[in-house]
């Protein structure tokens, strides 16, 4: 029962953490420090889960994108998600074959939710200066693809908080433009990490994996994923990201004073 429980949690704590500028690998991680180490494929493929929530949620304009790609500007902007999809894919092949884990102490997680912190209050200030556009160009569409990389590397960076605010500073300044970017741009790519992950699993044996378990926290972070990112898409409406800032300096301040040797 209480690994259940666990599981329960770890997929609450995904689904709130994924879309949020916090860091959900870094949340989870730390979560584990008390809960007990999961695996990377578990780490990745209830991250699917988030990912499943965005796409029901982004339902109706990802079929405007399907069906309506002989308008010009429907493939166009396909043509970028599929460029920053594409970046992604290859680096992140090249860092699973260099041996990539994940860390399993706190404190390189904790410096980096400070890092990102300053980052995004220095990224809303630069971007509140300028004229307003959501136009999503080349150069927005690569820089989104390195820094989903920059993220998967260092835990704690956040994925939508790299690259919203990459997107932002590469000149898609609307929020509500550069978050709809981020978040379908992390649509395959999530999909794409999972599956490599449960063929991988499959390819070398059942192994020690709990897939029931992994299946209770893919539906955890499914249901509390739909939640957060509703609630985000109407918050960013009106409202900047300063709070998401200042909280993972507070928070990770605190991780740095409050777990032992990190």
């Amino acid at each position: 029962m209480s690994d259940l429980l666990d599981a329960i949690v770890l997929g609450i704590v995904e689904g709130i953490t994924e879309f949020l500028p916090i860091s959900s690998t870094g949340h989870l991680l730390i979560a584990q420090h008390w809960l007990g180490a999961r695996s990377d494929t578990f780490n990745i493929v209830i991250q699917a889960g988030a990912i499943l929530a965005v796409t029901l949620i982004y339902w109706r304009r990802l079929w405007q994108l399907a069906t309506g790609w002989r308008d010009p500007s429907h493939r166009d902007y396909l043509a970028k998600l599929a460029t920053a999809f594409a970046i992604t894919a290859v680096l992140g092949f090249v860092v699973t074959r260099l041996g990539f884990t994940l860390p399993d102490r706190v404190m390189p997680i904790a410096i980096a939710l400070i890092v990102g912190g300053f980052w995004i209050l220095a990224a809303e200030r630069l971007t509140a200066a300028r004229p307003p556009n959501a136009t999503i160009t080349w150069k927005v569409a690569i820089l989104v693809g390195l820094a989903q990389i920059v993220a998967a590397i260092f835990p704690g960076t956040s994925r939508s908080a790299a690259t919203i605010f990459t997107a932002m500073l590469a000149g898609a300044n609307s929020r509500p433009a550069a978050t709809e970017f981020a978040f379908l741009v992390g649509i395959p790519t999530m999909y794409a990490a999972s599956g490599y992950q449960i063929l991988k699993k499959l390819t070398e044996g059942p192994g020690q994996e709990d897939w029931v378990l992994l299946g209770v926290a893919f539906v955890s972070a499914t249901i509390t994923g739909f939640i957060a990112v509703r609630w985000l898409i109407g918050y960013i409406g009106s409202h900047s990201y300063r709070p998401f800032a200042i909280y993972r300096i507070v928070f990770g301040a605190i991780l740095l004073l409050v777990v032992p040797g990190g």
